[in-house]
């Protein structure tokens, strides 16, 4: 394990792809949600919900495989297998001629990307520990921010010129570039001798190791709170800006200016975690988010929608507070358990999607004629996330390494 190896940005361009095809696959369908509705005979908005959300309940289940697959036979290997259940997932999805076929498609997707996505956060992990490690993971998820940024515009964009099937081979092609570039480039980084036995006790035996570090636990739910909540707009933003606000042709466009502010806090958070630590950072960025939350949702408790100004004004703080959080929570769950990294980043991925996919489910119906339960979603997990941290001590981690 190195401590301090110089930053590579092809590691980190590299990382931040395989973690983008997860973005592009959810967030360049959702100016075409409608029109897929309509295509497979579903009109109920709320329904449509589930193309969003179910994916992330593939991308629980499939860690809880790939995790300890890839600790036995190799990181390399794992991500080979996961891109190609991708590209028959992707298929069905073209094909599905209701929305329960389509809903099936999406958790195939979802089981077929968390290979990339959980396999790039035990690279990561394999080669970086500590602050650095949070570094490395901010500079990764401030590239992969730009993917959301410009995924509504381009699905928008196919979708006028192409159909909305013509998202889904865009999706495919560049699921298989970045596959053709991570063969290409990225070397096995599982050492031989750390490699385990594959089999059906894997997963009982890290579940036991998992336990013996309350810190990964607490801060895994955590992660599972705030996800859950940023899934809610996930899901929710077309109905929000689309539906309550009329904002049919703007929508690609703003969704990409809120998803620029997280980028931008993202990249600063990368320079700051090495002077302030990646726990006060999370921690102050965790109060902010709660605070912003909880004006909100008592400014405007039983009222309409409060004008897009506003709107955007609160979304942009709490969304710039995200790029605070992210990275360092999960960089925080991951320390403790290097020695597991590959079965350790499944576990730990599959229990906060545990916690967000209901969360996400159940906030996500009551987004009806206004966006207040977003924030009510928010100021809730976030006071319980608060909690957690208080409960884990990390105060004194905070005082320590100041």
């Amino acid at each position: 394990m190195e401590k301090n190896k110089p930053l590579n940005l092809e590691f980190v361009g590299l990382m931040a792809a395989l973690m983008s095809i997860v973005a592009l696959t959810i967030d360049a369908i959702l100016p075409a949600i409608s029109q897929i509705g309509i295509s497979i005979n579903s009109y109920d908005s709320a329904s449509h919900q589930l193309l969003i959300t179910m994916i992330f309940l593939g991308l629980g289940l499939g860690q809880l495989v790939f995790g300890p697959f890839s600790d036995s036979f190799g990181r390399k290997p794992t991500v080979y297998v996961g891109f190609s259940i991708f590209v028959v997932a992707s298929i069905i999805c073209v094909v599905s001629p209701s929305l329960e076929w389509m809903v099936v498609g999406r958790i195939l997707q979802g089981i077929g990307l968390s290979a990339p996505r959980t396999i790039s956060i035990s690279i990561i992990r394999d080669t970086y520990k500590g602050d650095y490690m949070a570094k490395i993971m901010s500079f990764v998820t401030s590239v992969f921010i730009l993917v959301p940024v410009v995924a509504p515009a381009l699905g928008k964009f196919v979708m006028d010129q192409y159909h909305w099937k013509g998202i889904f081979y865009v999706q495919l092609v560049m699921a298989i570039l970045v596959g053709l570039w991570f063969w290409r480039r990225q070397p096995e980084t599982l050492k031989p001798e750390f490699k385990t036995k594959f089999t059906r006790y894997v997963f009982v035996d890290g579940i036991k190791e998992l336990i013996k570090h309350k810190e990964t636990l607490g801060f895994t739910m955590i992660s599972g709170f705030i996800t859950g909540a940023f899934m809610v707009y996930l899901s929710a933003s077309q109905h929000i800006f689309q539906n309550q606000y009329g904002l049919i042709e703007e929508f690609p466009y703003i969704f990409a200016g809120l998803a620029s502010g997280i980028g931008a806090s993202t990249l600063l958070n990368g320079t700051l975690v090495m002077r302030l630590g990646m726990r006060r950072l999370s921690f102050l960025a965790l109060i902010v988010f709660t605070l912003n939350a909880l004006v909100y949702s008592l400014l405007f408790w039983s009222t309409a929608n409060p004008s897009l100004v506003i709107l955007l004004s609160f979304m942009g703080v709490q969304f710039a507070t995200i790029g605070f959080i992210f990275g360092n929570i999960r960089a925080i769950a991951m320390e403790p358990i290097g020695h597991i990294a590959g079965i350790g980043a499944a576990i730990t991925g599959f229990l906060a999607t545990l916690l967000a996919v209901p969360i996400a489910t159940v906030i996500g119906y009551y987004v009806d004629k206004t966006a207040l339960p977003l924030f009510i979603g928010f100021t809730l997990f976030g006071l319980l996330s608060l909690a957690i941290f208080v409960k884990m001590k990390a105060f004194k981690k905070i005082t320590i390494t100041s």
